[in-house]
């Protein structure tokens, strides 16, 4: 195989499942990653990518499928990227987050583990998330099949998701089997009156255009949650599409929006505009109610968050007498989920807008014995504040992706709980931080949740008591 060409492979045997959603299949002395293939699948591959220990690249041809395989149920599967293991039977995906989570917590945390329970499942595959963000792009994703088609193919506009790795490509939804209805058919409406009205779709790379990224949440309550950003200002055009959907969709109950003019898509740092009903929707667990804002943060899967937070509480071990930490509290779900069985609970978040949903969230639900503060953990939680607030009896983390910065650690040993209860949506980080714990903490229990069917993403909970 000469250095720099992309060979294309035949009659590859793809060998066993890799992270995020690929495969990896042997050839010589190199890992060949695959998307969209499962154990067992005989393929030809064309080379994308080639170093000195591994190549990635695509399926050219199928020559033989696996027995593991499973039909997907969505038409955009393989294009859109965000189910990449519906072609994989669910106790298989299961079965492989379950061990990616021991290996993470084994070979980076190389600490002892002891109380690995059983992956809990999804009741739901399909239909499962509360919150979809859709993309407008004027001109839709060309399949590689379109594009050596030979005859013209038109490149109208999309609304969907982006392709994974291109930041200007969107591939048009049809169907998206993430969310329950009103969803696909209130995106649906959305394009069919924009399409009909000559609104223009925002153009990624020249950064500009009229309809730029849609929201939609769906609440366990029924409610409904519309969020539309435009690219400019025009009140006519804006006013008669959100009129338009008012009048189709009377369930909304929180209709936004937002004129974003930046070079990014981020709202945080955005007023967005209620235009009709409530500025908030309302998500239930147990008898607890939870207000929801356009910029909230709220698990996505309603149904597994209850099962999450659940089990965090569990592993808790509380009492009633107990001084309770909740970093990266977000708006305070855990919070206000244990405040009950805690004599006083103190939340901490960056997100200011956040706190204060999780101020509302106690007031709403009659609970007293909580404090929320927002600011940057590493500067909030100090001495100072342990002293203020007592040190903690137990401490719940649930920090972003990147994991806990290493001052927080340190302040955590410095407060020396007597538990620990780390919930996780990335085992490796979370993996990195119980290393820097173990001089102090032991591993009692992991419990992985499964958040995220046909995906490669888990949440991951570790227990920690004091040594």
């Amino acid at each position: 195989m000469a250095r720099g060409k992309k060979p294309l492979l035949e009659n590859v045997r793809i060998e066993k499942i890799a992270a995020e959603g690929k495969s990896i299949a042997y050839i010589d002395d190199k890992v060949l990653f695959v998307p969209n293939t499962v154990p067992g699948d005989i393929v030809d591959v064309q080379v994308t990518r080639k170093r000195k220990s591994f190549m990635e690249g695509f399926v050219t041809q199928i020559r033989q499928l696996s027995d593991l395989r499973t039909t997907p149920a969505c038409l955009h599967f393989g294009i859109c990227g965000g189910c990449k293991w519906q072609n994989l039977p669910y106790e298989k995906q299961l079965a492989f987050k379950q061990q990616e989570i021991i290996d993470n917590l084994q070979r980076i945390g190389k600490v002892k583990l002891n109380g690995i329970r059983p992956i809990i499942g999804s009741i739901r595959q399909l239909y499962y998330r509360n919150k979809l963000e859709f993309t407008f792009s004027s001109k839709r994703f060309l399949t590689r099949e379109e594009i050596g088609a030979e005859r013209d193919i038109e490149r109208t506009p999309a609304l969907g998701f982006h392709v994974p790795g291109l930041f200007d490509k969107v591939v048009d939804i049809n169907h998206c089997y993430l969310q329950d209805e009103p969803s696909n058919e209130i995106r649906n409406f959305i394009k069919t009156h924009a399409l009909n009205e000559g609104l223009s779709f925002y153009n990624i790379r020249e950064q500009n255009g009229f309809l730029r990224t849609l929201i939609i949440r769906t609440a366990s309550t029924g409610e409904i949650m519309v969020t539309i950003a435009f690219g400019h200002e025009n009140i006519e055009a804006r006013e008669k599409l959100l009129n338009a959907l008012v009048e189709k969709f009377p369930q909304i109950t929180s209709l936004m929006y937002v004129i974003n003019e930046k070079l990014n898509d981020t709202l945080t740092d955005q007023e967005i505009i209620c235009y009709h009903g409530r500025d908030h929707i309302f998500e239930k667990m147990e008898d607890l109610k939870f207000k929801i804002s356009p910029k909230s943060f709220y698990q996505t899967n309603s149904e597994q968050a209850y099962n999450l937070y659940s089990q965090t509480r569990t592993l808790a071990g509380l009492t009633g007498n107990e001084i309770v930490y909740d970093l990266y509290t977000g708006t305070g779900t855990i919070a206000n989920f244990i405040a009950r069985k805690a004599a006083k609970v103190i939340g901490v978040e960056y997100v200011p807008e956040a706190i204060e949903d999780a101020r509302v969230n106690s007031s709403i639900n009659g609970i007293t014995n909580t404090v929320f503060y927002a600011g940057d953990m590493k500067d909030v939680l100090n001495a100072g504040f342990i002293e203020h607030h007592g040190h903690p009896d137990v401490i719940i983390t649930d920090p972003p992706r990147a994991g806990m910065h290493p001052d927080v650690i340190q302040t955590i040993l410095n407060a020396a709980p007597k538990r620990i209860v780390y919930v996780s949506c990335n085992s490796a980080t979370q993996a990195r931080d119980l290393q820097l714990l173990d001089a102090a903490y032991k591993v009692c229990a992991v419990q992985p949740v499964d958040m995220f069917p046909h995906t490669h993403h888990v949440e991951n909970i570790v227990l920690l008591e004091a040594k």
